[in-house]
């Protein structure tokens, strides 16, 4: 006859639970079918890789190029990891000292750069086994959510038998979910995959810890919670997140839920103090540029900050805009750059409603406390979560971004997940279930397409964000460069109009947008307005606190400018003026130097002439034009002996010359 068995003793470390956490039993009410978590591991995962299979063949969109394709850093592979871990995220994007910190607080997250950095050593710039990674890390945490909710539900005294359920509930949505299309579909997403990945190892852990007692789990909650902020900085949520869910579902009083959350805090700090001494502790700080601060207005010829009132009322309408798509996500865009969201005041009926809704919300949580109720938690999770890209604790650069949603939703989720289960059976509450999964998945489906390109992301979501200066430059941008290598003249002439109206727009919405203003110049220039060319490119050099490239354009610009009032317009005055601001600020271009040349020629200064011409040839030696030139310079001053042999010379590099001229 078989001994019965012994309960193991209870380890020293232990930390005392107020609750029962014995696993859950099997009950008629739900099937056996959403009883094993090993079958629900393999078709969550099996779900969510289905539902994005339709990404692996795009390309690198989007934010891609500052994390892999133009990231100094990545693109060296294994030899690029020192530099991705001792310098702010963006910097291998700009490449230049300073420009980084344009986002408030600077970036640290190199995780995931390494992670890249590695594939690019041996897969370099191919684009699948990038895309492929992405979908495996997300398949991950839908399965992580599931087996972290089975877990934390076991403390779940009320409804334990509606626990399995509520877990595939909570995972299954989590999964379809179209909101989180931006994260899956952009590689550069991996940052937030990673970071809820990590979170949810270490809360997994920790809890495995307030059951066990087994210091081993703590440790390693320390470690994957320490990875998880370097993935990005939003897991610092979870060390409020991870100590409220032992109170919830193990019944542990304050003091005890935050010592055995100790280790997570731990790691924490390590990153803090890494990331603080890598970006010399910049954590803050309000740029007064509207790409990076959304929270600036035109007060007669100047930017000023909003109001406090217009601040916090924008704010409000933005978190409601979140709670929207998370119950309806349509339609979606991965631009809300200013003015997608508009100044709004407390007087705005959309901005009240905002606030009753997050009333409603705050209160729910707060009444779920008493009874440990996971709706409750769920709704915690989200507020917390949410809180860190809000704008209310620190500017993150932008109004919202459906990217910002993807943590938070796990607890939207959650509480969707319990009430559902609180329909009259579970027939209705599966039923429900599917059908709304059903619904996002085609959502998710349809959106994962758009994604494809950066012109097919583009032009599709400029149709939402008409208000968006970003979005609009963006459009114009791209069709500027496919006028640029457009051969056939007719189109080519119709591309540079399109792109002129999309600049035109952003800039109507943003006045001093540096990079629409470099667009519509360029547009002005190639479509021969050169005076409005050269008015924009003024204006851009200013703006981008004399950049060289811009710089160089302006002297372009002005030299073409130039050109034309002497060739066109007979205006030797202007076009000298023209030439002689763009000798001063490329004082090394031989075109220049050769226009200056011809236009003091035809005004007979034979001698000033030909010292601009003599420029010319010292500049490009090997130019046969400016040779010709120079010795028609000679001929006229009186030297017909120098002349001729500049000529003959001109002649031997390019035969053709003498018919040129």
């Amino acid at each position: 006859m078989a001994k019965p068995a012994r309960k193991p003793a209870a380890r020293s470390g232990a930390v005392p639970a107020a609750v029962n956490v014995s696993p859950p039993v099997v009950v008629a009410s739900v099937p056996a079918f959403f009883q094993s978590a090993t079958l629900q591991s393999i078709l969550l995962f099996a779900f969510a890789l289905l539902l994005y299979a339709n990404t692996l063949t795009h390309g690198f969109v989007q934010d891609d190029a500052i994390v892999i394709t133009d990231n100094m850093f990545t693109t060296q592979g294994v030899r690029g990891i020192p530099g991705i871990l001792t310098k702010d995220t963006f910097f291998g994007f700009f490449k230049v000292e300073g420009k980084e910190t344009l986002v408030s607080g600077g970036r640290y997250r190199p995780l995931t750069l390494v992670v890249f950095a590695l594939m690019y050593e041996f897969f370099g710039p191919k684009p699948f086994a990038y895309h492929l990674l992405t979908v495996l890390l997300f398949a991950a945490t839908c399965v992580l959510l599931y087996r972290v909710l089975l877990l934390l539900l076991r403390g779940w005294e009320a409804g334990r038998a509606q626990a399995p359920l509520v877990a595939w509930i909570a995972a299954l949505l989590f999964a379809a979910h179209p909101i989180h299309t931006e994260v899956v579909a952009n590689i550069k997403g991996c940052d937030e995959i990673v970071a809820l990945l990590g979170s949810l190892g270490a809360l997994w852990l920790t809890v495995r810890y307030a059951d066990t007692g087994r210091w081993v789990w703590a440790a390693l909650a320390g470690v994957v919670f320490f990875l998880a902020c370097l993935s990005k900085e939003n897991s610092a949520t979870f060390v409020a997140v991870i100590p409220l869910a032992l109170w919830y579902f193990r019944g542990l009083k304050a003091g005890a839920a935050l010592r055995a959350t100790l280790p997570v805090w731990v790691g924490f700090a390590v990153f803090f103090v890494l990331r603080g001494t890598i970006l010399n502790w910049r954590f803050g700080g309000t740029p007064l540029e509207l790409m990076n601060n959304p929270f600036l207005k035109i007060e007669g010829d100047r930017w000023v900050p909003f109001s406090a009132a217009e601040k916090l009322a924008t704010i409000l309408f933005t978190l409601g805009k979140y709670v929207q798509l998370l119950v309806w996500p349509h339609p979606l865009t991965h631009d809300y750059y200013p003015r997608f969201i508009g100044i709004k005041t407390f007087a705005d009926a959309a901005v009240l409603g905002a606030g009753v809704l997050y009333a409603l919300l705050l209160w729910l949580a707060i009444r779920g406390l008493r009874h440990r109720e996971p709706a409750s938690f769920g709704i915690w999770f989200y507020l917390l979560t949410i809180s860190i890209v809000s704008n209310l604790v620190f500017p993150i650069g932008t109004n919202m971004g459906e990217r910002f949603a993807f943590m938070p939703s796990a607890g939207f989720c959650l509480a969707a997940a319990v009430w559902l289960v609180r329909l009259p059976n579970w027939k209705t509450s599966v039923g429900v279930t599917l059908v709304v999964a059903l619904i996002f998945s085609v959502l998710t489906l349809l959106r994962n397409p758009v994604w494809a390109s950066n012109e097919r992301l583009f032009f599709t979501d400029a149709r939402t964000s008409v208000n968006s200066a970003k979005i609009n430059n963006a459009c114009g941008g791209v069709l500027f460069e496919k006028a640029v290598a457009e051969q056939d003249s007719v189109k080519r002439e119709a591309l540079f109009r399109q792109s002129l109206e999309y600049a035109n727009r952003a800039l109507s919405i943003y006045p001093n947008y540096k990079d629409a203003l470099v667009t519509r110049a360029g547009c002005r220039f190639y479509l021969k307005d050169y005076d409005g060319a050269v008015e924009d490119y003024r204006l851009a050099v200013v703006l981008s606190n004399q950049d060289e490239r811009v710089r160089t354009n302006l002297a372009l610009a002005l030299r073409e400018t130039g050109k034309y009032y002497g060739e066109k317009r007979g205006d030797l005055a202007k076009a000298l003026q023209y030439l002689r601001e763009s000798w001063q600020i490329r004082p090394d271009d031989p075109e220049t130097a050769r226009l200056l040349g011809v236009a003091h020629g035809v005004q007979g200064q034979a001698q000033e002439a030909l010292r601009w011409f003599q420029k010319a040839v010292e500049l490009a030696p090997q130019n046969a034009s400016y040779l010709f030139d120079l010795g028609t310079a000679y001929y006229l001053a009186g030297d017909k002996a120098r002349g001729e042999a500049y000529r003959k010379r001109a002649i031997e590099l390019d035969p053709g010359v003498v018919r040129q001229k």
